[in-house]
């Protein structure tokens, strides 16, 4: 007999206090039924089991006990819906959740005491840039020891669709992590991922950047009539393959060329199939409250609800347009559009030298990027406008300082020494000005160099979070802490957002009570991007399911270590199958493509 199974039967139905209630009889069926669920035959007992499990079977039958994949007991349910936690089990069938609540004498292969601990659904990173680190490494180490089960994609540039151009030019630009790109359409790209094996789930928008790129490339001009028809029928098939909607990210040359009424058209394109525009908009501080009528203008025009990407009032100047900001888009909401927001947890965003450099100098993509930074004249002109406040460009850099621009990453290991020290430190060194250093640290790097900039007020952060329309997104990869990886620093975001959230804004700060975040981090942006089935736990959905100690969770990440997994998740399970075990990953990789509400897979 499977003496572990019958033991922890008999563990579970005294954590319930209901042993009287069960007969010599249940104990019989329940370890049998254990039995068959398992096959736990051995050859030496070939005879004498089947005669047992033909006992059993008829038991089982007789009673009718419900057998399940994975039983959690003894948990505090979270459903994500923000309601109050209640007490229960949970049972897993088939990848789908088959039961919730109190369910009896059933039995499992699978059995996890949770211990009073909280059972939630997985988590959404609704900004995730784990594309490259997935295929290096499915596992998701950062996110996945976080509870994320959904990382989604989109900002602007996405891995489809893509032309065959736009494919040479992305493979000659891969950096430490190279592999083959076999695919042009978007549903390839994820299918791809999908097949390749990944623990998490994995979701994307349609990159508005990219459909540009794929039919103007990077000059700085308006799509033709012709251009613009093939942009959109671009967006409608990806729709249709399964994206959530459009992504832009309009402070980065080409996406900055583009103006309001191409944005709103691709928009127009996605939603007879329940689109949804998610946006890094034109400006998070000297023109932030612009910024946001573009995108409810947008949204209103094109008849799309529409996201704000890292809602932040940039610069210190710019803090106090939070509130304004807040009340623009409460306003639009009260019209009845659906306009929402996500964040990440901390003071400082993380990007490239890009955003210290106006888009006329990047016109043309990188490589004539790079040839203008060596004109001299050109150079002068761009110290002068790198200083000088404007409202026609975003430039992080000045509402930062040198000072506050941390260099993260470097493709040429020769410039990997200047990894953790501030540009301003860099110049100094140098004996050049910070601009200069920062055009020659992009010439001699061939990237434009992975920067952190420190914008933030920890007030607006408070503030935000309290926010009812309010999610939560990385803006970074997820990865370990081994191998490639440790080749750059990174933002600590990437190994800690989502437990910086539950550790220090929820239990420490009590900005927030836990179910609110709860709801925040799976039913909100689950429903926003009209998902099935997915980001709560009820019955009939699928099983991304979370177990974790809401007083033990937290993030060890920093800007000076931020290779450092966060603790306290004891279990993950996406779409049934457990990825992490008593804190430790099951090297399990059942990640599913999740499609939007236009694939037409749906009808089928």
């Amino acid at each position: 007999m499977n003496t572990y199974l019958h033991l922890n039967n008999i563990k579970r139905f005294k954590m319930k206090k209901s042993i009287t209630r069960h007969t010599a009889k249940d104990w019989a069926g329940v370890a049998l039924c254990n039995l068959r669920e398992n096959k736990m035959f051995k050859n030496t007992y070939k005879w004498a089991m089947a005669a047992t499990v033909a006992v059993m079977l008829a038991g089982c039958a007789q009673e009718e006990t419900p057998v399940y994949d994975t039983i959690i007991t003894n948990g505090v349910i979270y459903d994500g819906l923000g309601g109050a936690p209640y007490e229960g089990d949970i049972a897993l069938k088939d990848g789908k959740i088959a039961a919730i609540g109190d369910i009896g004498t059933a039995v499992s292969s699978n059995y996890i005491d949770a211990e009073g601990k909280a059972i939630t659904p997985g988590f959404i990173n609704m900004l995730s840039w784990s594309v490259d680190s997935l295929i290096e490494d499915g596992r998701s180490m950062g996110d996945i020891m976080q509870g994320v089960t959904l990382e989604v994609f989109g900002e602007g540039n996405t891995y489809g669709p893509m032309s065959d151009e736009y494919k040479a030019e992305a493979q000659a630009m891969q950096g430490d992590i190279k592999y083959e790109i076999t695919w042009n359409s978007f549903g390839g790209w994820l299918e791809f991922m999908e097949n390749k094996g990944v623990s998490p789930n994995v979701a994307s928008f349609v990159g508005a950047t990219t459909v540009r790129i794929n039919h103007i490339g990077y000059e700085d001009r308006a799509p033709t009539p012709e251009e613009l028809a093939l942009m959109e029928q671009e967006v409608r098939v990806s729709m249709e393959e399964g994206a959530i909607g459009v992504g832009s990210s309009l402070i980065y040359a080409p996406a900055f060329y583009a103006k309001t009424d191409e944005i709103i058209a691709l928009n127009k394109a996605a939603s007879p199939y329940g689109g949804m525009y998610i946006s890094h908009m034109r400006s998070e501080g000297s023109q932030l409250l612009e910024a946001i009528e573009e995108l409810i203008t947008i949204s209103r025009e094109a008849n799309v609800p529409a996201e704000i990407y890292h809602l932040k009032a940039a610069g210190e100047g710019n803090w106090h347009k939070m509130n304004q900001a807040i009340a623009m888009v409460e306003a639009a909401r009260a019209e009845g559009l659906e306009i929402t927001a996500d964040m990440y947890t901390y003071v400082a965003g993380a990007t490239g030298l890009d955003a210290y450099m106006p888009p006329w100098v990047q016109e043309g993509g990188y490589d004539a990027w790079a040839e203008r930074l060596k004109d001299p004249e050109t150079r002068a002109k761009l110290v002068i406008e790198m200083s000088t406040p404007t409202n026609e460009w975003e430039n992080l850099g000045l509402a930062s300082g040198p000072e506050g621009m941390l260099l993260l990453g470097f493709k040429n290991p020769d410039l990997r020494k200047y990894i953790g020290r501030t540009l301003a430190d860099v110049a100094a060194e140098r004996g050049m000005t910070p601009q200069e250093t920062a055009m020659d640290l992009v010439i001699e790097d061939g990237t434009r160099v992975g920067t952190a900039y420190f914008l933030m007020s920890e007030e607006n952060i408070a503030k935000q979070i309290k926010l009812p329309w309010l999610s939560f997104g990385s803006d970074a990869a997820s990865m370990a802490p081994e191998g490639v990886f440790l080749n750059n620093s990174d933002h600590p975001r990437a190994y800690g957002n989502f437990s910086r959230l539950l550790a220090k804004y929820v239990r420490d700060e009590k900005i927030i009570p836990l179910e609110d975040a709860i709801r925040k981090l799976s039913h909100l942006p689950a429903t926003n991007m009209k998902l099935h089935d997915r980001g709560s736990l009820q019955v009939g959905y699928y099983a991304d399911v979370l177990v974790f100690d809401p007083n033990a969770v937290q993030d060890h990440a920093t800007f000076s270590e931020p290779h450092q997994l966060s603790t306290g998740m004891s279990h993950v399970f996406v779409n049934g199958v457990q990825v992490v075990n008593n804190g430790e990953h099951t090297g399990a990789t059942p990640g599913q493509f999740v499609r939007g509400p236009g694939w037409t897979g749906w009808n089928k």
